[in-house]
């Protein structure tokens, strides 16, 4: 059974003491919070995640400031309708349990049964629950929980820095964690006080930390509450309905496949749950399809879109495990950064929803040499009207496509299998418009708020149709030289198209053009626009020759276009983003701290290691060979 640990609340009056760095160990400091990390490491920290912590403290802090929305919205509504009726009549006390059991909506004090330490304040003095006591609404706080917490180092800074979190369960397996843990926590002012120590109760039996003990109250448990267990039997421990939490945090060493089973069963509609996959050699290649379909249920391809994939094929995963329970995703945001993945969806529960994630699911047929695609949803949704006016869903499979023979009709090579994958939108536009302007408001709360002002504005502007394309790679594919990018997406603006840039790649362009038609394109460049090729060192047969063969439909133009700057956001002297960081010093996945114990540990609540073993033992072989070549040098 696993142990909780608790820490009290870090009130505003509380100041943390002054920070004694003791033998064999360094001072971290990121934002407001301060950890010290052992020289030989205890658990595992990676400094160049720091932009993932900030962007994550964003995103929970614009979900939670939505959610807290609605629920007031929903309350003075609930006021609204009871002034209309009869406001001289006082509601029967059973229903106003039941709707409001903490007796937030009527002024009062919270009730006894409530979690004392819940981070809102209360008044002071008692109000008489009459019909003339005045309501008075107060902020809907919330539950997070961290699975794999390690250093304690992003629960620390979700307690100081998120101002609706209620409080945060931070997880890890490690002992060695628990105690460094405990030690960050303390050093930030949230160590239990000395009345809770000389109390000498244990807090074991406060497991679940959504429903408080009589033991739990008198201990006052914090907002970072540190759990010693395995992640999935803790999460598994709270998929009731009543002890379920409001955000969950995945943030593992590798892949996240194994607890996606256990977060969503254990979060509430309308939670929030946030993903981190760092295992892209699987996800973003196809060297290994089996890995990739044992952890997430689709085969990826060797493309130049492959970070899509990647994405794609974890917001899969996390579809078809939620509908299982008869509950569905709503991607927030997705993002494809650095070297790994970092997912925001939403939780609800709804069947009808769940049946429409077959139209959301699609296979693809990528050619293998100028990678063009071609789309097979698995399903369709056919609407029936009524007599009387009512929608009615049907679900139907979809037919094969007849015109589709296995080969590419641009260029004539083979067609690869990659999915099933998501194939809806990645974001949610208004979502990402909240999280954009908590950003530029509060600019001196991030150290990457220019980074993530930029990525954020590339996600917001960008389409909804599946994967990009870069001129330069079309331009090396076709042996010629490469027209600038504005020159591009001007010629598909000319054309009608839609278009925009995508965050997962420098120099890409996202657009509503067929493949047919963005080959036209470059077929204009080089017969129109006098940059020829030299025809003489092209083979028979080759991908190239095919495509220079045919006949261009269209002419393309290449002036300016109007709506340039604002389309892609690239020359509009009003826009100057950081869209596309350069990898800092030092940069890439961390190293995982040696455990002696890992053989009889369980794996459940492990950071997890990046790949399989197979790709363990390539790069043990690919760092040999480069000892052997610095060498012979």
């Amino acid at each position: 059974m696993s142990s909780l640990h608790t820490n009290a609340d870090a009130s505003s009056s509380k100041v943390p003491p002054p920070i004694e760095v003791p033998p064999g160990h360094k001072l971290y400091t990121e934002n407001q919070t301060s950890i010290l990390l052992a020289d030989a490491p205890d658990a595992f920290l990676n400094p160049a995640q720091e932009f993932n912590r900030d962007l994550s403290v964003a995103c929970i802090t614009t979900w939670s400031e939505q959610a807290n929305e609605a629920k007031r919205q929903k309350w003075l509504k609930k006021q609204e309708k009871k002034k209309a009726t009869d406001p001289n009549v006082e509601e029967p006390k059973s229903k106003r349990l039941k709707d409001d059991p903490e007796g937030l909506a009527t002024g009062s004090e919270p009730s006894k049964q409530s979690d004392s330490m819940d981070v809102d304040s209360r008044p002071s003095e008692n109000v008489p629950l009459t019909s003339q006591a005045e309501p008075k609404y107060y902020p809907q706080t919330f539950i997070l929980l961290e699975a794999l917490s390690a250093t304690g180092l992003r629960a620390i800074r979700y307690a100081k820095e998120i101002p609706l979190l209620k409080y945060v369960i931070a997880n890890d397996l490690s002992p060695a964690a628990i105690t460094a843990m405990k030690r960050n926590v303390e050093i930030n002012g949230l160590a239990p006080p000395s009345a809770e120590a000389e109390s000498g109760k244990s807090t074991s039996d406060a497991a679940s930390s959504s429903d408080p003990t009589p033991t739990a109250k008198k201990l006052h448990l914090g907002k970072v509450r540190i759990n010693q267990g395995d992640a999935c039997d803790l999460m598994y421990s709270h998929r009731s309905e009543k002890n379920r939490v409001d955000v969950v945090d995945l943030d593992p060493y590798g892949t996240a496949a194994p607890f996606m089973d256990s977060a969503i069963q254990c979060i509430r509609d309308d939670g929030l749950l946030c993903v981190t996959c760092t295992d892209t050699s699987v996800l973003a290649n196809n060297n290994y399809p089996e890995k990739c379909f044992a952890n997430y249920g689709g085969v990826p391809a060797r493309a130049e879109y492959c970070h899509e994939i990647a994405l794609r094929l974890v917001l899969h995963a996390l579809s078809t495990t939620a509908a299982r329970y008869g509950r569905y995703v709503t991607p927030l945001l997705s993002l494809s950064i650095d070297f790994y993945v970092r997912l925001f969806v939403r939780i609800r529960t709804a069947p009808i929803e769940v049946k429409k994630a077959i139209s959301k699911t699609a296979i693809y047929h990528i050619c293998t040499g100028c990678q063009a695609f071609h789309a097979q949803p698995l399903g369709r949704v056919v609407e029936k009207r009524s007599a009387n006016g009512q929608v009615n869903p049907q679900f139907k499979t979809s037919a094969a496509d007849q015109n589709f023979n296995g080969a590419c009709s641009e260029c004539g090579s083979n067609m690869h299998l990659a999915g099933p994958m998501w194939s809806g939108p990645l974001h949610d536009r208004p979502f990402v418009a909240k999280v954009l302007e908590h950003v530029k408001n509060s600019p001196d709360n991030y150290k990457f708020s220019n980074r993530m002002e930029g990525m954020l504005t590339l996600a917001h502007e960008e389409l909804e149709t599946p994967f990009y394309f870069t001129p330069a790679h079309l331009a090396s594919l076709f042996h010629t030289t490469c027209p600038p990018l504005d020159d591009v997406a001007s010629a598909l603006l000319h054309g009608n198209h839609s278009i925009s840039r995508s965050h997962a790649c420098a120099g890409s362009l996202k657009t509503t053009a067929s493949h047919r038609q963005i080959h036209d394109i470059f077929r204009s460049w080089i017969t129109d626009y006098d940059h020829p090729v030299a025809a003489a060192r092209i083979k028979e047969g080759t991908p190239v020759k095919n495509l220079l063969a045919k006949t261009s439909e269209t002419k393309a133009n290449f002036e300016k276009h109007p709506l340039l700057a604002t389309a892609i956001s690239n020359n509009s002297s009003k826009v100057k983003l950081l869209r596309y960081a350069i990898n800092p010093p030092n940069w890439g996945p961390g190293s995982k701290p040696d455990n002696p114990n890992k053989k009889d540990a369980p794996s459940g609540g492990r950071k997890r290691k990046r790949g399989d073993e197979d790709a363990k033992d390539t790069q043990e072989n690919a760092k040999t060979e480069e000892k052997n070549d610095t060498v012979l040098e």
